[in-house]
């Protein structure tokens, strides 16, 4: 029997550590932070998946929306899995891949990015974050190998630039800046090819809120581990915006008078 996986790390004197404004890295120098050593003979873990995330561009910002079902294999695990969440005041985060490692990736994300501003003051730039989080992503590199990815998508408004932004990521942590959509997850192609056919510049913040459920409901039909919504049960899409005034998690009752028109206006 293999043994199991060990975290380590040497440990180093608190006064010898400066605190920086990374709180990871100060984990990791106190040995904190989990290193996993797993031997390259042991199978995979079937884990929950979460499944699709989309963002997109308008006019005044951006919206980030993702649809709420979790996969292990060709089982649907849960049903109302959370997969976009608040990254600071002007930014989000949404996960794809496994759901447990990713839900705690986002939460030390959201820590680093919090005791960032502490130290320094102010908010990391846009652009820093998504730097940030790709190097937590490629940090979670040999967890990939064993079958349990992590990829994010990331958005925000840029306070400098005064727009909305959007980057993706891939399972190594490459970092890519998309122009105005992207999506991701096992439904992913199929909300792009979506948002592709809709889009066009000047969209207002609610016709951009319908492409994005209207995409996920497009996901979901040609999509098994993609959760459409669900009108008798209750269940919608996680929705966000993020514009100059910062991030507003939509409500329940906001997204479902916009899902029932979107599913209303289907074939």
């Amino acid at each position: 029997m293999s043994e199991s996986p060990l975290w380590h790390g040497d440990l180093v004197p608190l006064d010898t550590i400066s605190p920086g404004s990374s709180f990871l890295s100060l984990l990791e120098a106190r040995g904190l932070v989990p290193t996993w050593v797993i031997s390259a003979g042991e199978g995979s873990i079937q884990a929950p998946e979460a499944t699709t995330v989309l963002a997109i561009r308008h006019d005044d910002g951006v919206v980030m929306a993702g649809d709420r079902r979790a996969t292990a294999g060709n089982i649907i695990a849960h049903s109302r899995v959370k997969k976009v969440f608040p990254a600071d005041e002007y930014s989000a985060v949404a996960i794809s891949g496994t759901a447990g490692m990713a839900i705690e990736l986002t939460k030390v994300f959201q820590t680093e990015l919090e005791h960032y501003e502490k130290i320094e003051g102010t908010r990391l730039s846009l652009e820093g974050k998504a730097n940030y989080l790709a190097r937590m992503v490629r940090g979670n590199l040999p967890m990939a190998f064993q079958g349990l990815g992590v990829v994010p998508l990331f958005c925000g408004y840029d306070e400098a630039s005064g727009v909305g932004r959007l980057y993706t990521f891939d399972v190594v942590g490459g970092r890519y800046e998309e122009q105005d959509y992207a999506a991701t997850g096992s439904g992913g192609a199929e909300a792009k090819s979506f948002i592709k056919g809709a889009f066009q510049p000047g969209l207002s913040e609610e016709r951009t809120i319908e492409i994005a459920i209207e995409a996920l409901v497009a996901a979901a039909e040609e999509d098994a581990a993609t959760g459409g919504p669900d009108l008798h049960r209750g269940i919608y899409p996680n929705v966000v915006t993020i514009n100059s005034e910062g991030i507003i998690e939509l409500e329940d009752d906001r997204v479902a008078g916009v899902a029932s028109r979107v599913m209303g206006g289907r074939p």
